[in-house]
Order: structure tokens, then C-alpha cells, then sequence
């Protein structure tokens, strides 16, 4: 059974929608209340290597998108969760459970609740 018949079988109905942009890569859109279990499927149960996460200021909401990597058939898989209530962002999103959130890019006295990456 190749990588793509094991997500769907594993997570059914939790996906809400499956695309292929080209054959090694693979977005799988899911609700923002199955990201720990989702990750834990891809990650723990069928061994997918987590690449990074990103953020998009989308009209619809804010779009995050986490990326696993089928690292022997060089597959990327991405798991996209949009947020649609703005007023609870994300980007400055606050990640639940995260062990250090800090700025990564912006300096420390960057001024708070000022956030260059989002639509106005």
C-alpha cells in the first residue's frame, strides 16, 4: 500500500479535502480540531518527517500549513488548517502547547500586536 492509500485510511473522514498539485506533492485540508491527532498519525504512526510550518494572511482567514516529508519517494505532504476568525490570529499566531514561542525574524522591541506578513 503506497503512502497516499495509508492517509486516507488512516484519517477518513477527517479529511476535508485531498489535492494534488503534482505527483510528489500533496495537500491535505483538514479542521483546525484534528491537528493533533492528523500529526500524530503522520508523524508518529506512519513515520512522515515534519519539515516545517508556515502562515498566509488569506482573505477567508488565516491559512497554516504544516509540511511532512515521505523523505524515500520524496513526496511532501501538507497539512493545511484554515483559521477563519481573524480576530484570534496566528500569524502572530499563538501555537497551543508550543514549548518556546518567541520572534524568529523581527527584533525584540519589535512594537506588539504589529505584524508586517498580514493583509490590512
Amino acid at each position: 500500500m503506497d503512502m497516499r492509500e495509508k492517509i486516507k485510511e488512516k484519517l477518513g473522514d477527517k479529511i476535508i479535502e485531498w489535492f494534488e498539485s503534482s505527483s510528489k506533492r500533496i495537500y491535505l485540508n483538514i479542521d483546525k480540531k484534528d491537528v493533533f491527532k492528523v500529526t500524530e498519525v503522520l508523524f508518529k504512526d506512519l513515520g512522515l518527517r515534519f519539515i516545517t510550518a508556515s502562515a498566509s494572511d488569506m482573505p477567508e482567514g488565516f491559512e497554516i500549513l504544516y509540511h511532512f516529508s515521505n523523505d524515500p519517494a520524496g513526496e511532501v505532504y501538507s497539512m493545511r488548517v484554515l483559521l477563519k476568525d481573524k480576530n484570534k490570529p496566528m500569524l502572530g499566531i499563538n501555537f497551543k502547547g508550543h514549548p518556546n514561542l518567541k520572534k524568529l525574524l523581527l527584533a525584540e522591541d519589535w512594537p506588539k500586536d504589529n505584524y508586517p506578513l498580514r493583509n490590512k
